[in-house]
């Protein structure tokens, strides 16, 4: 399975990094995460509750952070074990970029999974990645870009309207958390972390 894809944060770009670097804001916005645990300075260990169409499982698995370039770009190795519904391994590249006050996160995943998982069929596991990875970004930029909004609330410009919220029930293609929570419900994180992580 491979995905690309991108996400503005609301963010700069030094917080953007540190918030995907912060095993608990990523433990707070990663739905059904029950642990994200820092092993060393580019290694963690992950702990989830997730269901995937008929399969519902606690996942464990290992992230390993490599090829940092702070702000701007890191790897993501990861490997999770569900017990008998499956495993996942692979990996993600993800990049920071500053657009504005706001920060372009984009991701490319590469992962495959394997037991009832595997049998499940990827439409169903796409969708469970997507709704997960949509879940962790609407969830992230509420977190980490809120200063940012407050302050522009303050500045608004009356001479033009408000921007409509996205509906938070529309499907949004995010690769690195479908990697990951398919990689044994380990993305973002990433998306930075990404995307993830």
């Amino acid at each position: 399975m491979e995905m690309t894809g991108e996400q503005l944060i609301h963010a700069s770009q030094a917080d953007t990094w540190a918030a995907l670097n912060d095993p608990e804001m990523l433990k707070a916005c990663v739905p059904g995460c029950e642990s994200i645990d820092r092993t060393s300075d580019t290694e963690y260990v992950v702990q989830m509750t997730a269901r995937v169409g008929p399969v519902s499982a606690k996942f464990k698995g290992k992230l390993n952070l490599s090829n940092m370039n702070p702000p701007h770009s890191y790897s993501i190795a990861f490997e999770g074990q569900g017990g008998v519904a499956g495993f996942a391994k692979g990996g993600a590249d993800v990049s920071l970029t500053a657009v504005g006050h706001s920060t372009k996160l984009a991701y490319k995943v590469k992962a495959n999974v394997g037991g009832k998982l595997a049998q499940i069929g990827s439409r169903l596991v796409d969708a469970a990645a997507n709704k997960v990875a949509n879940d962790f970004f609407v969830s992230f930029n509420e977190k980490v870009g809120k200063p940012q909004h407050a302050a522009e609330e303050g500045h608004h410009d009356e001479h033009h309207p408000e921007p409509v919220p996205r509906d938070p029930d529309l499907p949004q293609i995010s690769n690195a958390s479908l990697s990951f929570f398919a990689a044994g419900a380990l993305v973002v994180f990433v998306v930075a972390l990404i995307t993830l992580l």
